[in-house]
Parts: C-alpha cells; structure tokens; sequence
C-alpha cells in the first residue's frame, strides 16, 4: 500500500513533549526553593528529601512489581517529584520515619491504588502530606519549631560576619493565628518573608524561589497561569472581603476585613507570601493529572481552591490550609470537567454558522 494511503490509530498529532520531559522539568523548577531551604535550614533537609524520594521510588518500583508492570516507568520521574513535593510541605525537624510513611502513602495509595499515573485523582503529595498530619501531629505542627536559621544573604553582602542560630519560633500563620498584627513584631521583615528567612517547612518559605520555578512551568506551557492567577486572587479576595474572626474563629464583625479598621494590612502578606500557598499555586494545584482540562474549568477550580484556603485559614483550628484546599478541589475536578467540556459531534450542523461542525 503507498505511504499516502496507510491508516494508523489514532492519535495522529506529535509532539516533542513526553512525560519523563515534563517530569523532570518540575524537578528542575524545584531546585531554587530547595537550594534556599538548604541555606537557611542547614544539611538536615538533605536527610528529609532523600528519604522522602527514596520511599517514593521504592514504593513505585514495589507496585508496578506487583502488578506486574515494566520497572521501566520508574524512569518517567513522576516518582521523584512526588517524592520532592511531599518533602517540600515538612518541617526540616521531620523524624526520619516522616518521609519514609508520607511517600508510602503518596505513591501506594494515592496513585497506585488508583491504576498509576494519569489516573489519579488526588494530588498523591498532598495525600501523604494529609496523612501525616494525623499520624504525626507533634511532628508536624509544635507551636515551637526548632531551626537550625542562617543569617540572609543580603546581610553577608554588607559586609557583616555570617553565623547560624539556633532559635525556636512559630511559623508566620500560626502567630497571625494566635495575634493578628503581631508577625513582625518580633524583627522579622516583609524582605524575610519574601525571600524565605522565615520559620516554615522546608521548600515552602521562599516566595521568589517558587515564583521563579512556576514561571519557567508557565513559559514552557506546562503551567496555564489562568490556575495560580485565580488560586491566588480568590484567597486575596476572601482574606479582605471576608468577616474578621478573632483567634477562636468566632466573628468580631459583620464587616469584611477590608473595613475593619482594627485589621493590619500586612496581614495580607502573611496570607499570600507565607505558609504553602505559593508552592500550593505553581507546583500543586497545577498538577496535570487532577485538574481540569479548560481554560474555564482551571478558573473556576482556582477559585474554589483559594476561597477554601481563606475559609479554613480565618475561621478554622488550623493555621495553614492548602492541602486541604487543593485536595477539596481535586474532589470537585470531575464535576467541572463536565459542565466545562460539551461533547462535541463530528459532523453536526452548526446552525448559526451555516455549516458543518
């Protein structure tokens, strides 16, 4: 038969993209918020990642053994940035046994137990994040976290005398929890959250690392930056609009916070440059897998992931939120998928257009 006339299965359409690309790619976007982690919390967080990846790769690597799949798929990365992800979300303190049982479940129960990548329909990160935050809750949230804090770089440039300190501290979100307006009393600065000199977990604090990391996704394609835009803003959105709540989250006002007088500004910056949001934003919520497929659906999904960090981080028990948020979202992804994706019937008359469709 000529070449002209062959017939091949579908799909026709290449590209240069692959999975292993993709995955490793995000691997590479994680490096800045990793290298500042390690600056500003020491070696220790070596020890955390390695076990953390290795869990994954040995939990992969024991499942596609069981069911009876090629090892060969442990080469497309998907392990190692599960791996890395669920690293990123711990306290540099973490216990050795944290990361070990995080990536477990994140790989054998999260992606897995649902057929393997592709078909997951949590992010598996945040489940094993999720998982520990019952099985391990001392270790994940004491008030008090120990850290092992460098001085800042810009403080080197000045010339002064580097040095580490060991000092104790809560995060910024559990002190805007307990006394709002209180977050840079203790000498912490705006720059300190920004570029990550802030007590938190390890691959989280640092706002521009993250932001550099996603907008190199962004550029590539791998990224639509409607999902990070929409996640954000709707968490701004609620953190104003929303009614204050005091640190028992009952309601001071009906006013939202963006009237109350008695309501400091940079609380905002707390809310936004703080806690997992950024790396929630460019790294988690925008998973491939678990969201939605349009261009509307990511914004609506967006949305609803930010409004639920807003809700449980004013008015619930606990400090943080998007694991929670970005996981209440994957649960809602289907759904949007549905009302956003029409099926379309090749060869229907489009009425309007006077035409064939």
């Amino acid at each position: 038969m000529p070449p002209d006339l062959q017939v091949s299965v579908s799909p026709h359409i290449r590209s240069q993209e692959t999975v292993p690309r993709i995955m490793w790619t995000v691997a590479g976007a994680l490096v800045p918020a990793g290298l500042v982690g390690l600056y500003v919390f020491g070696w220790r967080i070596l020890v955390v990642v390695s076990l953390s990846v290795l869990s994954c790769i040995v939990t992969e690597a024991a499942s596609l053994r069981a069911r009876k799949l090629p090892l060969a798929r442990l080469r497309d990365g998907s392990a190692v940035v599960t791996g890395v992800l669920l690293a990123f979300v711990l306290p540099p303190h973490a216990a050795w046994y944290v990361p070990v049982v995080g990536g477990m479940v994140a790989i054998g129960l999260a992606k897995q137990l649902f057929g393997g990548l592709g078909h997951n329909v949590f992010n598996p990160a945040l489940i094993g994040r999720a998982f520990l935050q019952f099985a391990f809750p001392l270790q994940l949230n004491h008030a008090e976290w120990p850290y092992l804090i460098r001085r800042p770089l810009l403080e080197i440039f000045r010339g002064d005398v580097a040095s580490a300190d060991a000092i104790a501290g809560a995060t910024p979100l559990a002190v805007l929890k307990d006394a709002p307006g209180e977050v840079f009393s203790g000498g912490w600065s705006f720059w300190d959250l920004f570029s990550g000199y802030m007590p938190g977990c390890i691959g989280e604090t640092s706002s521009v690392a993250i932001i550099l990391g996603g907008a190199l996704l962004i550029a590539l394609g791998y990224v639509n930056w409607r999902l990070p835009v929409a996640y954000l803003a709707a968490l701004v959105a609620g953190v104003l609009l929303f009614p204050v709540a005091g640190a028992d989250g009952a309601l001071r006002a009906g006013l939202p916070a963006i009237f109350d007088g008695t309501y400091p500004w940079q609380n905002l910056a707390v809310h936004v440059f703080s806690g997992g949001l950024m790396l929630g934003a460019f790294f988690m919520i925008t998973d491939m897998v678990t969201s939605p497929m349009t261009s509307r659906g990511q914004v609506i999904y967006g949305v609803i992931g930010g409004i639920m960090v807003a809700l449980i981080r004013l008015y619930g028990g606990y400090p943080e939120g998007v694991c929670y948020s970005i996981l209440i979202a994957n649960g809602f992804r289907p759904m949007i998928d549905r009302f956003t994706m029409p099926p379309r019937v090749f060869g229907q008359r489009d009425i309007a257009a006077g035409g064939t469709s």
